[in-house]
């Protein structure tokens, strides 16, 4: 009797254990930092991005006496930057490059994304 009763609750243990239910999404949800990549253009955020980050010293006022000779105000200024490289390795810390911001953290990972994300599709003026 005794491995009767235990071969039926060995059954039932395995039947119940084989009917659990995950569901990865619920237990593993995606983690989202608010960060949008998709529609990053010049106007609506890497001008604010950079006004807000390197006039101080790269302004058009500015840049010869701070700013090592790099201007980026106005799209023109931020293009040449873009294009050659250098906005990518400084603002990401590239060794290659000088750090920017100088003597101050980089930027954080959204921004730096986003500025990445259109000087890959090609730093348009839009």
């Amino acid at each position: 009797m005794n491995k009767a009763l235990l071969i039926i609750l060995s059954i039932f243990a395995v039947a119940i254990q084989s009917c659990y239910y995950d569901n990865a999404e619920e237990l593993y949800p995606a983690i989202t930092d608010g960060c949008d990549t998709t529609n990053v253009t010049y106007s609506n955020n890497i001008q604010n991005i950079i006004s807000s980050r390197c006039y101080g010293c790269h302004s058009n006022t500015s840049y010869s006496d701070y700013g090592g000779g790099v201007a980026l105000e106005g799209y023109d200024n931020i293009k040449i930057s873009a294009d050659n490289g250098g906005l990518i390795g400084t603002i990401t810390h590239n060794p290659d490059y000088t750090a920017m911001p100088k003597g101050s953290s980089k930027m954080d990972d959204c921004k730096i994304n986003q500025i990445k994300t259109w000087v890959a599709q090609g730093a348009k003026n839009n």
